[in-house]
């Protein structure tokens, strides 16, 4: 029987373009199959605010920040912590990603035409010793576009790989099976399902319209993780985070599901790391949503007090941007699902960025006037539209106010006025002055020292009871799923390994379905900026090793 293609890659986001795009350069025919339909090409990468994580980049140089190879490979080996024994090949995967941040990923992306804002966000800051969880220096590169610029050139090569006559796109083509030939994985099949005009990002019809049985020589899963399926995040959710909550915003459409993660394990893939993964604790209900659920991120500056479900301080150094795990693990052994962010309005204007491209349309348009003009407003005007319309958020003048709305919200009396106030003002007390026994306010001071927070990312130490700086702002915070960190166990050939550790013959993997490379190459904990890089990394490679692997 003919192939109908050399290769075929299943799943069309940002890991499933990298690997095409290679396979067409190696002048490769492919099939590209994916369940949505065409107009939510890119997937997830498309929402994203385009993080990338650079070591020794022009940009870190320009602000003065000093970043190598040794510092970068011990912040991730001291964040990944892995200690299990199919961390092998998770452990070459991020020395080999640590390395190629170092070294050609920018020069790469630079030659595509990828462009990177100049300001290098301080992301995932640890706040442990030296050998512990987060980043030393900032390291977040933003893609200049967010994730539709990062998309563009991946995009653009697919395309001129389907005017070649070297690439077929099969959208609303649902895979529910991999088949062998002579003990290689050579045949998908699946259901088609009917076309559908559904907007990117929203529900398309699950409607069977036939089936499809489709053969190549290999075979490259790129279908992501389980972020949009709650069922199986709490299926998978581990011990150590405490409870699963109860309620959970999405931070991922509802079509990334994983459920290939199971159809590859019972053609023989081997599975690992299932258990970790990587939720916020920082999400807010969109007031505009895309999908069902549909959850923003806040990526926050240092100076919000972070209050429990009950008003306190949560405990040190789980401060706004430092420990994303830490922080989920400690809210959840309190017995609720949210915790409040307390500011005022001069904090939220300066240091609230929201995650995602939709919210950030200078970045996304490219636009230099309104990057200007988002750091001249007092409030971003995408800030300012959860301040007006967003269901977790209240404003108020006073405390006594702030807290009966904060009450009214949880529709419990858990937030006592007087303890807050105590809180609050023991806070102020410590900003008089240059020295401080508060380590929270140690670590603003400390990240104004970075030109690139102090230029739009954390506000001048201040009071937050001053009426000066008001109004008052309490935000509710939800847990947010997004990324899986275990996945498809693979060697640094992309190749999908069995039980045993022996290539799968013809299957290879790469993305979030990968763990980003390896099976997990972040391991516990990711420094941010990773999650892009490690599909364009794992999808590269997985495109030129199948390139080569196939007449």
């Amino acid at each position: 029987m003919a192939y109908d293609a050399d290769v075929i890659v299943i799943g069309a986001g940002l890991a499933g373009l990298t690997a095409t795009a290679e396979l067409v350069d190696a002048g490769r025919r492919v099939i590209l199959v994916d369940q949505e339909p065409e107009q939510s090409l890119g997937g997830q990468a498309h929402w994203s605010f385009g993080g990338l994580f650079f070591v020794g980049s022009p940009e870190q140089r320009r602000m003065r920040i000093k970043d190598h190879r040794e510092l970068a490979l011990q912040d991730w080996m001291g964040t990944a912590a892995f200690d299990r024994e199919e961390d092998h090949w998770p452990r070459e995967w991020a020395k080999a990603y640590v390395d190629f941040a170092c070294g050609e990923k920018r020069a790469w992306l630079h030659g595509l035409g990828v462009r990177f804002f100049p300001v290098v966000g301080w992301a995932e800051r640890g706040g442990y010793d030296a050998q512990g969880h987060g980043n030393s220096v900032p390291r977040f590169h933003i893609t200049w576009g967010t994730g539709p610029g990062l998309l563009t050139p991946f995009v653009r090569r697919v395309r001129e790989g389907v005017e070649r006559g070297l690439v077929q796109l099969r959208f609303r083509h649902r895979v529910t099976g991999l088949g062998r030939s002579a003990g290689v994985v050579d045949t998908v099949t699946g259901e088609v399902l009917e076309p559908s005009e559904a907007e990117r990002g929203t529900a398309s019809s699950r409607e069977v319209t036939g089936s499809f049985e489709l053969r190549a020589q290999a075979v490259i899963v790129t279908s992501g993780g389980i972020g949009g399926n709650h069922d199986l995040v709490r299926a998978n959710w581990p011990e150590r985070l405490g409870t699963p909550p109860g309620k959970m915003l999405s931070g991922v459409p509802a079509h990334v599901d994983g459920l290939m993660l199971g159809i590859a394990e019972r053609a023989g893939a081997r599975l690992i790391n299932r258990d970790r993964m990587w939720h916020y604790t920082e999400g807010i209900e969109n007031w505009n949503p895309i999908w069902a659920g549909h959850g923003i991120r806040i990526l926050p500056g240092p100076s919000s007090l972070w209050l429990d479900a009950r008003g306190d301080r949560l405990p040190v150094p789980l401060f706004p941007g430092f420990d994303t795990l830490g922080t989920l693990s400690h809210i959840m052994g309190t017995g609720y699902d949210h915790t409040w962010f307390v500011l005022n309005q001069r904090v939220i204007g300066k240091e609230f960025t929201l995650s995602g491209s939709e919210q950030n349309p200078d970045l996304t348009g490219k636009s230099v006037r309104g990057v200007i003009e988002r750091a001249r407003a007092d409030v971003p005007g995408p800030v300012r539209a959860f301040m007006d319309h967003g269901v977790d958020f209240v404003v108020e003048k006073d405390l006594g106010a702030l807290v009966r709305g904060m009450n009214a919200l949880t529709k419990e009396a858990l937030i006592d006025e007087a303890a807050l106030h105590r809180t609050i003002a023991a806070r102020d007390r410590e900003i008089v002055n240059p020295f401080t026994k508060d380590l929270q306010v140690m670590a603003v001071r400390g990240a104004r020292k970075f030109l690139g927070d102090r230029l739009i990312r954390s506000a001048a130490p201040h009071r937050l009871l001053d009426p000066g700086a008001g109004p008052l702002i309490a935000v509710r915070l939800n847990i947010l799923t997004r990324k899986t960190l275990g996945g498809l166990e693979t060697d640094l050939s992309s190749r999908v390994l069995r039980e045993g550790g022996e290539p799968l013959p013809g299957v290879y993997a790469a993305g979030e379905a990968a763990g980003f490379g390896g099976g997990g190459v972040h391991g516990y904990r990711s420094l941010e900026g990773t999650f892009l890089g490690g599909c364009l990394f794992s999808g590269r490679a997985a495109g030129r090793a199948a390139a080569k692997a196939v007449d």
